[in-house]
C-alpha cells in the first residue's frame, strides 16, 4: 500500500501544481523554458504512475474489504465510465458541443471514471486510488473554472458533426475497453 499512496501523492502532486501554486509555476517555467519543465513533468509523472500501478497491483493481492457493493452499482459503473469516455474523447475533437458545454471534458472525464469505480468497489485500494483521483478531480475543475473567469475565456460554440465524432469515438472506446482491454490490461472483466 506504501507504494501506492507514495505514487499517488507523486502523480497528483505534479498535477496539482496548477491548482496551488500556479503563479510559482509560471515563473519557474519562464525561468527555465517550457520543454525543461514539461520534461521533469513527465519523469516525475511517470515515475509517480509506475509506483500506482505496482503498488495497487501489491494491494490487489491482498485486499482489505471495507464494504461490498450492491450489483447495481456496477451497471452504475458502466454508464459513468461510457461518459468519462466520451467526455475524454471531447477533449480532442474540435468543435464538439461536449466541450463547449463544460469546457474541462478531460478533468470531468477523470471525476466521472473515479466515481464509477468507486461506487462499483469496496476495498481499501480501490478507495484510496479512485477516491485520491476523485478528489483531486475536484480540486482541479474548480481551479480551471477559477481560471476561465479569471481571464474571460470563452469557448466556441458546439457543432453536431464534431459532437456526432466524439459519442461515436467515444462509445467504441468505452465498448473495446469495457469488453477486451480491462480485463487484459487491469485482470478484471468488466462485461462477458
Amino acid at each position: 500500500m506504501v507504494y501506492l499512496i507514495l505514487g499517488l501523492v507523486l502523480f497528483l502532486g505534479v498535477h496539482s501544481v496548477r491548482i496551488v501554486a500556479d503563479d510559482w509555476r509560471s515563473r519557474t517555467m519562464a525561468r527555465i523554458g517550457q520543454g525543461p519543465w514539461k520534461g521533469l513533468f513527465s519523469v516525475a509523472s511517470l515515475v509517480g504512475f509506475v509506483l500506482i500501478v505496482w503498488g495497487f497491483s501489491q494491494a490487489r493481492m491482498a485486499p482489505t474489504q471495507l464494504w461490498s457493493p450492491p450489483a447495481a452499482m456496477r451497471q452504475l459503473a458502466w454508464l459513468l465510465t461510457w461518459l468519462a469516455f466520451v467526455l475524454l474523447v471531447a477533449a480532442y475533437v474540435p468543435g464538439n458541443h461536449v466541450k463547449a458545454w463544460v469546457h474541462h471534458p478531460m478533468v470531468l472525464a477523470v471525476k466521472t471514471w473515479a466515481l464509477g469505480h468507486l461506487l462499483a468497489n469496496g476495498n481499501l485500494a480501490h478507495v484510496l486510488l479512485f477516491g485520491a483521483f476523485l478528489a483531486w478531480a475536484v480540486l482541479d475543475f474548480a481551479s480551471a473554472r477559477r481560471r476561465d473567469r479569471a481571464g474571460a475565456v470563452r469557448y466556441a460554440p458546439g457543432r453536431v458533426l464534431p459532437t456526432l465524432v466524439t459519442l461515436v469515438l467515444g462509445s467504441l472506446a468505452w465498448a473495446g475497453f469495457a469488453l477486451w482491454l480491462h480485463g487484459r490490461w487491469i485482470g478484471i472483466r468488466v462485461i462477458g
